[in-house]
């Protein structure tokens, strides 16, 4: 039996949005959220906790359907991790806007939304500060053992680690958009020489935000944390593969709070087995949740559950952006941060 909720009754000037985003939807009260009831707009929460598949999706939209041809339906999407594909804009004929909560839009079809006319928005730098701040702490956590030796003190014991300085050493930042240069900074206030490597920027501005631009072979073999901040795109999937892998020093780090494609799980674990990588911190996974993962448990990996937008303050950046967004989408204007 499908635990989606009915639908409620729709008349034709009804405006639905259908709200997916698990740290959004937390509190139905949230400031986001009143802001689309006091333009008269309804949400719909997503019922399931965590980001929804296509199938799902298409299920809830269904759902969430009149039964009359009177042009309601669910008018906007504000979509978390969820895959917004081509059989999930079929499944909303009245859809007008999928307004990401987030940068990042590789999980939307964006040329089937553009063959649909739906227009899509983010919401670029809302989450920065947030990303990067796990990022600098997973550095930690996997360099000191923090987690390992939390458990074992918590269990009666008086656990000694191995742990290894990040002063000093060289950071190797693969993208070096508004997160990565977040990372930067803070890394050269630790001490850490910084490397980049963002095709997508000229080496005068990469090296003008205080980092060396290199290419990423030359990255890898120079640097003692990797850490990835690019989307999932199919020229960077496996981007850190075994090969990378191998040019990397035995005491490296690496590091992901982007996307879970960007890195070879399974030649990362092999990696991890030989003793040539000291450890590796992710909040993002190939699948998600990572329930067959191979780097999930290991002793040596540090796991966060694709946690890097949840703060507080980034979550009301987020949902603040993707309504305003939205609600101009609604109303027949561009959004601030339309992307189609």
């Amino acid at each position: 039996m499908s635990d989606t909720p009915a639908a409620p009754e729709e008349s034709a000037t009804t405006r639905r949005v259908l709200i997916t985003p698990t740290s959004l939807c937390r509190d139905p009260d949230a400031a986001p959220l009143r802001r689309l009831r006091a333009a008269g707009v309804e949400p719909v929460l997503n019922p399931h906790g965590r980001p929804l598949s296509a199938e799902e999706l298409v299920e809830l939209l269904g759902s969430l359907a009149p039964s009359s041809p009177d042009g309601g339906g669910v008018r906007g999407l504000l979509a978390g991790l969820d895959d917004v594909t081509a059989e999930v804009l079929d499944a909303a004929p009245a859809l007008q806007v999928v307004a990401r909560y987030g940068v990042g839009t590789d999980r939307v079809d964006l040329e089937a939304a553009r063959r649909r006319g739906v227009r899509v928005t983010n919401a670029p730098g809302s989450n920065a500060q947030a990303v990067a701040e796990l990022a600098v702490g997973l550095m930690f956590a996997v360099a000191r053992e923090i987690p390992r030796l939390d458990a074992g003190v918590r269990a009666g014991g008086w656990p000694r680690g191995a742990g290894l300085e990040l002063s000093g050493r060289t950071l190797g930042l693969v993208g070096f958009g508004a997160i990565g240069r977040r990372v930067a900074a803070a890394a050269a206030g630790l001490g850490m020489e910084v490397l980049a490597h963002d095709p997508g920027r000229p080496d005068d501005d990469i090296a003008a935000d205080g980092a060396t631009p290199v290419g990423l072979d030359e990255l890898c073999r120079r640097s003692g944390v990797v850490s990835l901040h690019v989307p999932l795109l199919e020229s960077t999937r496996h981007l850190l593969d075994a090969r990378r892998l191998a040019l990397l020093g035995d005491d490296a780090i690496v590091i992901n709070t982007a996307r879970g494609g960007l890195l070879d799980e399974q030649a990362a674990r092999e990696a991890l087995d030989a003793g040539t990588l000291h450890g590796v911190g992710l909040d993002a996974y190939a699948v998600e949740p990572p329930t067959e993962s191979v780097l999930v448990g290991h002793e040596r990996t540090v796991t966060t559950p694709h946690a890097g937008a949840h703060t507080a303050e980034a979550v009301e950046r987020m949902g603040t952006m993707a309504v305003e967004n939205l609600l101009a989408e609604l109303a027949g204007r561009p959004g601030p941060d339309r992307v189609v």
